[in-house]
């Protein structure tokens, strides 16, 4: 049995469309399972040029907002720039800040503590704002839900305008302008940018204006790092912000990023999407985690070559912590939830468990077990938690019913947090737990794969990897494709990795033999037959300073396809 849930995509029926589109059968078949289903979008997606960018102006309040920024520059106001604590809040933040200045504006910038403030706007700091001297507050990556608090700073005579991109509540905030693709209503025709990209389209209409849009430039690498660090899907306009921002950051990367490069061993001009994911974002995220976001953002804004270094080195040295505070708090938080018996909800607290990483353990719970995980952190008043979950189960929509527990939550339907009084947690546990079994009550909790094509290994060879990386940059919505292959013989099997938890293999069909990895699959081992049907993804091994295509095998199963009872070729 499989570790998973297959499911194969269905093919391209259109042949006739497939043979007239001019593209390889496989690129056509790989872009329809993504939703790209008509020739004529075919190109637009490869090509992921400015056809991709939409008007600025259909956001609405974009007009208000532009308006209202203009006025600022010209009467020499101070802008405040509050912002996030994570990646793409940082990069919003230092976005808006750059692209002022670059205009003669001053622009200040505020970014939250986690532990002291959490997410959103606090009335305090706004008031220290305005006392200040700041008459304009532009928010990125939040604001949308703050309505009190935007009523409060109204009132007090402090301006704001609201950019972001979370899901708004039902009522708005009753701001100078309020520029979200998720209002209900929306023109806008993409509702997926992260916060730093709605903060790039608020600068883009501002210079648009000013007939100055090729300083964009200047900023457009902060946008490919806030997008791709917050995982939003890269289709659509999102693919020539992620696409033009990393050609800027290969060509010429801003000073602070360079040095972190160097921390890192990551090098100018091979700089991809990944370099972001498991590099950079984090190394940028590890700051407001475990210390001050603002030394994240103090990084990317910094033109001293002294600072640039001294912060490269913190924020490697600091994200170096977290991983081991990561690992660490994940092996208490599995005995825990593995002590209960894998109960459906996967409910975790400790008062030793720190709150910046909290969202990373319960990620991690989630992928390993496939249930909706809350890992929390208490004290004696006031707990903090962050909530992860599965396609089957929404955990907004579950948070929303136990509404009345809460201080403070928010979230989507597949990642959440909130805050509450200690004492209401073992209410809150009894209901959520009520609300999990209930909805997944005959749900069979195994993750699913989809699967791009059925391809023999023969197949593989020539072009298919090239071809594969046309797609790219991969991420949730356009995944790196996948394939199947059956009745795979099994020529060599071992164990690797410090701990022995991953799998090596040799992997034989007709005359083709090819290397597989398959990363903590090793407990496995036993399961292995000497034919096998694999699902995996092309990649790259890098190691000794070799580059071979290899398998990245992500599940296998003892096969039953006629080709697994045929005799060994060779």
């Amino acid at each position: 049995m499989s570790h998973s849930r297959w499911n194969l995509l269905p093919p391209v029926t259109d042949q006739q469309m497939v043979s007239d589109s001019g593209f390889p059968p496989l690129l056509v078949q790989l872009l329809h399972n993504r939703g790209i289903s008509r020739p004529e979008d075919f190109q637009s997606f490869l090509a992921s040029d400015r056809s991709l960018l939409h008007d600025p102006l259909l956001l609405s309040g974009m007009e208000k907002a532009v308006s209202r920024v203009y006025q600022a520059l010209l009467s020499g106001e101070t802008i405040g720039i509050y912002g996030d604590f994570d990646a793409d809040g940082i990069t919003s933040t230092a976005a808006l800040v750059q692209g002022f200045s670059l205009l003669g504006g001053k622009a200040v910038p505020y970014i939250p503590h986690r532990q002291t403030e959490g997410h959103g706007l606090t009335t305090n700091v706004l008031k220290q704002l305005y006392e200040q001297g700041v008459s304009l507050v532009i928010t990125v990556d939040c604001g949308v839900t703050d309505v009190a608090e935007v009523k409060r700073a109204m009132k007090m005579g402090l301006d704001i305008i609201i950019t972001d991109h979370h899901n708004p509540l039902d009522e708005i905030p009753e701001a100078v302008a309020v520029i979200d693709p998720k209002l209900e209503g929306s023109a806008y025709p993409f509702s997926q940018l992260a916060g730093v990209g709605v903060a790039f389209k608020l600068l883009q209409a501002l210079l648009q204006n000013l007939g100055k849009e090729d300083l964009l430039e200047k900023v457009i690498d902060l946008v490919a790092i806030g997008t791709v660090a917050d995982m939003s899907p890269p289709l659509g306009e999102n693919r020539y912000l992620i696409i033009e921002g990393l050609k800027h950051m290969n060509a010429s990367p801003r000073l602070g990023i360079r040095e972190l490069l160097k921390q890192t061993r990551l090098e100018a001009g091979s700089l991809d999407a990944d370099s972001i994911s498991w590099v950079i974002g984090p190394c940028l995220n590890a700051a407001g985690r475990l210390a001050d976001g603002l030394t994240g953002y103090n990084l990317l804004i910094t033109e001293s070559q002294q600072e640039a270094q001294e912060l490269a080195v913190w924020l490697a040295k600091t994200n170096q912590e977290r991983q081991k505070l990561t690992t660490a708090t994940l092996a208490r938080a599995k005995e825990q939830v593995i002590a209960r018996g894998l109960p459906p909800l996967l409910l975790t607290a400790d008062k030793e468990y720190p709150m910046g990483i909290a969202g990373l353990v319960a990620s991690r719970l989630t992928e390993e077990f496939y249930r909706p995980s809350v890992v929390i952190h208490t004290a004696d008043n006031i707990s903090h938690a962050s909530c992860r979950s599965i396609p089957e189960f929404n955990i907004i929509a579950a948070l929303n019913r136990c509404s009345h527990l809460f201080s403070r939550y928010g979230g989507h339907a597949a990642a959440a947090g909130f805050t509450l009084p200690t004492k209401n947690l073992p209410q809150l546990e009894e209901e959520l737990s009520s609300l999990v079994a209930e909805q997944l009550e005959g749900v069979e909790l195994r993750p699913h794969l989809d699967i791009d094509a059925v391809v023999t290994l023969p197949d593989l060879g020539g072009d298919t990897y090239q071809t594969t990386q046309l797609l790219a940059p991969f991420g949730i919505g356009n995944p790196v494709p996948t394939f199947l292959s059956e009745g795979v013989e099994v020529v060599e099997r071992r164990t690797m990795g410090n701990s022995g938890e991953h799998l090596r293999m040799k992997l034989r069909q007709g005359d083709t033999v090819w290397d597989g990895v398959a990363f903590r699959l090793a407990n496995h081992l036993a399961e292995l037959s000497p034919r096998l049907d694999i699902v995996y993804n092309l990649e790259i091994d890098r190691w000794g300073g070799k580059e071979q295509l290899r398998l990245n095998i992500l599940d296998f199963k003892g096969s039953v396809s006629p080709s697994a009872s045929a005799e060994p070729s060779g």
